[in-house]
């Protein structure tokens, strides 16, 4: 049996380490899925997962899987979906995998392939947690509120989802059943895409309030304070965005990588980031970012979501390289 350790102060994250077992697969996966379903995180050590073992197990619990398109990532296995980590070297701050997105994955995997001596690691909170700590007032203030998305659109996007790059209003008014988004014209002609999602909502499997999206990142890390808003159009006010990292530094937790080692992060509760690589030829994180085979989808989703039925791939910018 392999020694699993519960979470415990300071730690938020079940660690499950090898004994006697010669590879992850040797694990019972409906144990792991109690587990995950009650604590939101495991970090599987011990167990040596190279890429094989990697893309066989996050496939024991993944029907479809997105392609996350920001910039740096490399395949180590393209047709798993196996990627490395964002590039750069700068710290990142907390947020659930692709949260900008009305596609926000069910759980997000990473493995050490080659662990830094120094910095480079990766940080976990729990969102529930967050929410909790966080101070009363903006508890309140966030409490029954939307998180407004607007986004730019391009020709082969529109086409994708509204079957036209060239829309009228009135398909703009009414997309298919399956489109994720709301399409507003301006004005002067340009057509943006949005969605919403509560600014504290409700995890897959833990029934209390949660704080998992897209403002740390944007403010922290893009300098924006205008990406998301609130429901009305209001910037989140600034003083909500300092306490609410402050306490998520407070409660947020280093996993300081070992090689081998996996993380399997329910992506709707914990959010994650990172300090700051010194050395990044020494740092690599394998990914992927799912949809579970026992999942709960989320009631703001489509129904019968393509992400859902297929492995996605988002429509590329065309700037994208």
């Amino acid at each position: 049996m392999p020694l699993i350790q519960l979470p415990a102060t300071g730690r938020p994250q079940v660690v499950i380490e090898a004994t006697e077992e010669r590879a992850i697969a040797d694990l019972d996966p409906a144990a792991i899925i109690d587990l995950y379903k009650a604590h939101g995180a495991i970090l599987f050590r011990g167990f040596g997962v190279d890429v094989a073992h990697f893309g066989h197990f996050v496939r024991q619990f993944c029907t479809t899987s997105v392609i996350n398109e920001s910039a740096g990532r490399r395949a180590i296995d393209a047709d798993a979906n196996i990627h490395t980590v964002d590039g750069g070297v700068g710290e990142f701050a907390l947020h659930p995998e692709l949260s900008r997105e009305p596609w926000k994955p069910d759980v997000a995997f990473f493995g050490c392939l080659s662990a830094p001596s120094y910095g480079g690691r990766t940080t976990i909170c729990d969102g529930v947690a967050l929410a909790r700590e966080m101070p009363e007032s903006v508890r309140r203030g966030l409490s029954g509120r939307r998180l407004l998305y607007l986004k730019p659109t391009w020709p082969s996007l529109l086409e994708y989802w509204l079957g036209t790059a060239t829309p009228s209003d009135q398909e703009l008014a009414a997309p298919p059943a399956g489109c994720p988004y709301q399409f507003r014209r301006y004005p002067e002609g340009e057509i943006v895409r949005c969605f919403s999602r509560p600014a504290l909502h409700r995890s897959m499997f833990v029934d209390a309030p949660a704080f998992g999206n897209f403002l740390l990142f944007a403010r922290f890390n893009h300098g924006r304070r205008d990406h998301p808003v609130l429901d009305d159009g209001s910037l989140v006010p600034e003083a909500w965005l300092q306490e609410i990292k402050a306490t998520g530094d407070r409660l947020s937790v280093a996993i300081a990588w070992q090689p081998g080692d996996l993380l399997m992060l329910d992506n709707t509760r914990f959010m994650h980031g990172r300090t700051a690589i010194l050395d990044p030829g020494e740092r690599v994180i394998q990914t992927y970012f799912g949809y579970l085979n026992f999942a709960i989808p989320d009631p703001d989703e489509p129904a019968n979501a393509i992400w859902r039925r297929e492995d996605f791939v988002p429509p590329a910018r065309p700037d994208h390289p």
